[in-house]
């Protein structure tokens, strides 16, 4: 019986591992962003789409373990503050881009806990896993230690605060291998070569979207926003 149940767990955690990958490949292939051009109100970011690619990052980012905590805190905090609009008037904000011009409009775009500094965090973590996977496609023997400093450095530290900076110092410590990772991200019946193919497909879909969205967020004057 014992070793039935040890059985089904594996199993569970084989096909969750399949997904995560996988779900975040098929989350964004379905996105579909428009960039501004000369009217400016053409401009569309789905909410629950960009949400759901977000919740598929979240699964990745677990597996580097409690490295990841502060950074999975803030990542889920930001998509419950999302989510809590949309569903406020889901008609109104199916539009990621309509919540930042309302924000714009009355001028409390860069205040407290607004929805577009939430919205900017969410893309930064974005852009920490696209660059996170790429490098470790095209190197995955490189120390993981020395790989999540560098990206990083290139991605959030620009916009940390001391205080920020100061913990993410302390949680490189405790990166795991990056032979650990790619074995959590893999699939039991996976090879590596599929695994890096995979990575790098999903690298090939967040290029243009997060070009798309940074676009977005200098409309809106809110791509040099800094953290304490």
């Amino acid at each position: 019986m014992e070793a039935k149940t040890s059985e089904m767990k594996s199993i569970r955690r084989d096909m969750e591992k399949r997904r995560e990958i996988s779900s975040a490949m098929e989350e964004l292939s379905m996105m579909v962003i428009v960039k501004p051009g000369e009217n400016h109100n053409s401009a569309l970011i789905p909410t629950k789409p960009f949400l759901s690619v977000c919740y598929s990052v979240l699964q990745v980012l677990d597996n580097i373990g409690p490295t990841m905590a502060v950074l999975r805190q803030d990542v889920h905090q930001n998509i419950k503050r999302l989510e809590l609009m949309h569903e406020s008037n889901p008609s109104m904000n199916s539009n990621l881009v309509e919540i930042l011009k309302s924000e714009a409009k009355e001028g409390n775009q860069r205040k407290g806990s607004s929805c577009s500094k939430a919205f900017v965090w969410l893309t930064r973590t974005l852009d920490f896993t696209s660059l996170l996977l790429q490098t470790l496609a095209k190197d995955p023997e490189k120390k993981m230690e020395k790989v999540v400093e560098e990206v990083y450095n290139i991605t959030l530290k620009p916009w940390h605060g001391w205080i920020s900076s100061a913990a993410y110092r302390v949680a490189l410590k405790l990166v795991p291998e990056s032979q650990t990772f790619m074995d959590l991200l893999k699939a039991e019946d996976e090879n590596y070569d599929t695994l890096k193919e995979k990575m790098q497909i999903l690298v090939s879909l967040f290029v243009p979207l997060l070009e798309d969205v940074h676009c977005i967020l200098r409309l809106y004057n809110l791509d040099n926003l800094k953290s304490t």
